[in-house]
């Protein structure tokens, strides 16, 4: 095999590479972000938590996501110990994720919710503040 044969080819073969990595582009967790449907929420037990997972690329709501970890806390008002449970509940609306919870009392709440999307390796993951009002 003659040495010009051989750089050209390696030198086709690297462009090739090298252009195939610059034109793939695969989504991450940092493409998606959770958002809180309504950051005021109604104090006490049966308190529906909405929050809405969006591709930050199109902007479009997210449908398919499997939720695996959520945790509601008052790390806002100081008390990260003071948690209640959430359960999920059902949602009519695309890509938006429907919770119930225990608000036992006014002002801040966090809630942490962690999902894993179609075709991403990585976890989503998204924390958001809100509001207990009576």
């Amino acid at each position: 095999m003659s040495k010009t044969y051989f750089n050209a080819r390696t030198a086709f073969l690297a462009g090739a590479m090298l252009f195939s990595t610059a034109t793939s582009s695969f989504a991450g967790a940092q493409d998606y972000e959770f958002q809180a449907v309504q950051t005021d929420v109604k104090q006490g037990p049966g308190a529906v938590v909405s929050v809405r997972l969006v591709d930050k690329r199109t902007g479009k709501p997210v449908s398919d996501a499997v939720i695996f970890t959520t945790r509601m806390d008052m790390a806002p008002e100081g008390m990260e110990t003071m948690t209640t449970p959430v359960e999920a509940s059902n949602s009519t609306e695309a890509g938006v994720y429907a919770f119930t919870t225990n608000l036992s009392m006014e002002g801040g709440w966090r809630f942490q919710i962690a999902a894993k999307v179609q075709g991403e390796s990585e976890t989503v993951q998204g924390e958001l503040v809100l509001k207990a009002v009576p």
